[in-house]
């Protein structure tokens, strides 16, 4: 355990210890601050930095697409047919899966909507759908029009797990008990792994355990865990997952998303789905059959060509995890959090709280603090400070120091930065 000091010397100390300091510098920072207030980027939960790599991975594929037209589909070097199998044995490694239990591919609520076809079977007696209260407005959207697509009423179909009052954050013992109270009527927990707001993170194996206890299918929205924290989908036996990439998994804006599905799952006649060309066995996929042959795993959900481009940009950054790794990652994340609320802490100051669950295991990189009064000019004012968090309505701001290229000494100096607006 460190026994954390509030001096810019012991922060500085920090990060000169800092077994993978080096990775910082593998990524771009916007030149927004000055050189004696440099930027402070805290921002990863929401729109990734762009690592180094990135440029030279996309104008490949574009000097291959330009010098040999369609027939780079079949090169040499990373065919387009193929490039997606490059992504999966480093995804997996995050997420905790077998490669081929994913799939990269769409957008992250295309993919929810795609595996919900597969994964919300309604019936008279069990239709309903457990999700957090405040879960991220996607999920609210996508569950709702699943919901009246089936024919039913979201005020009755959909339950959603509440705090205490008073509390800001879920018991997982209530959360475990409304699923013992309700699981028959319950065809699908559709959760998030990070809620989006507070940055709690579910303990999502007591989760599944408790809804497969019940009959409930269980599927979990990670857009704000994958490439937060370690995850171990396969173990938990989680039915499916979603997740987008631009965030921690820093790939760009808009880049391309992910699923997993069980490997239980990979070849059940039963479950519906649709199908596109690309949801084919890659085997006979250009003997342009007229009937579906189905290709194994996660890749069976696929139904289009892959988005090469984008593709490329998330390659870059997954091969930046997969030398950083993601438990050395978790590590010095959970160090940057206890450091940021050390300093928090030590201000006791009535204008605003910590939101984000205390415990280690139920946060991610992200703290979310709630200001009472002027949080949207506190937040212009962190801007004009030089920092990049951001600020959710109606008073919340979120700050997220990511350990592939966030510090320490960043974390002093926002702070230092957070005192002075909020005092004055």
């Amino acid at each position: 355990m460190i026994h954390f000091q509030n001096t810019e010397s012991f922060a500085l100390q920090l990060d000169r210890e800092d077994p993978l300091a080096g990775f910082r510098e593998q990524f771009h920072f916007p030149p927004l601050g000055t050189a004696a207030d440099p930027l402070i980027y805290f921002c990863g939960n929401s729109l990734g930095l762009q690592p180094k790599g990135t440029k030279a991975a996309v104008v490949a594929e574009l000097d291959d697409w330009a010098e040999l037209g369609v027939h780079g589909h079949f090169k040499e070097r990373l065919p387009w047919v193929s490039f997606e199998e490059t992504l999966l044995g480093p995804m997996a490694e995050l997420v905790g899966a077998l490669p081929e239990e994913i799939a990269i591919m769409n957008g992250l609520t295309v993919n929810q909507h795609l595996l919900m076809v597969s994964f919300y079977r309604p019936t008279r007696e069990r239709f309903k759908i457990l999700m957090e209260t405040g879960a991220f407005p996607s999920d609210q959207y996508a569950v709702q029009s699943q919901v009246r697509f089936h024919g039913f009423d979201p005020q009755e179909a959909i339950i959603e797990a509440q705090p205490r009052p008073g509390e800001d954050t879920l018991r997982t013992e209530d959360l475990l008990a409304l699923i013992e109270t309700h699981g028959k009527e319950i065809a699908l927990v559709m959760f998030a792994g990070v809620n989006y707001l507070t940055g709690q993170f579910f303990d999502l194996p007591a989760i599944t355990e408790a809804a497969h206890r019940q009959g409930c299918e269980v599927g979990f929205d990670l857009a704000h865990t994958a490439g937060n924290v370690p995850l171990r989908l396969h173990e938990w036996k989680v039915d499916f997952a979603v997740w987008c990439s631009y965030k921690y998994l820093n790939s760009g804006p808009g880049g391309v998303a992910g699923c997993f599905v069980h490997e239980r799952h990979r070849m059940r006649p039963d479950l519906p789905r649709f199908a596109g060309w690309w949801s084919t066995d890659p085997k006979i996929r250009f003997e342009m059959r007229p009937q579906l042959e189905l290709q194994p795993g996660a890749a069976g959900w696929q139904l289009s060509n892959l988005p090469i481009l984008s593709m490329a940009a998330l390659k870059a950054s997954l091969d930046v995890f997969h030398k950083a790794g993601i438990e050395n990652l978790r590590r010095k994340s959970e160090a940057l959090s206890a450091y940021l609320l050390f300093l928090l802490d030590g201000m006791t100051s009535p204008k605003f709280s910590v939101i984000t669950p205390r415990d280690l295991q139920a946060r991610g990189c992200q703290i979310s603090l709630r200001v009472f009064e002027r949080g949207r000019e506190i937040y212009q004012k962190l801007e004009e400070q030089h920092v990049i968090g951001d600020f959710r309505e109606p008073n919340v701001i979120r700050v997220a120091p990511v350990p592939l290229y966030n510090t320490f000494h960043e974390v002093w100096r926002f702070v230092q930065k957070w005192q002075a607006i909020i005092e004055n």
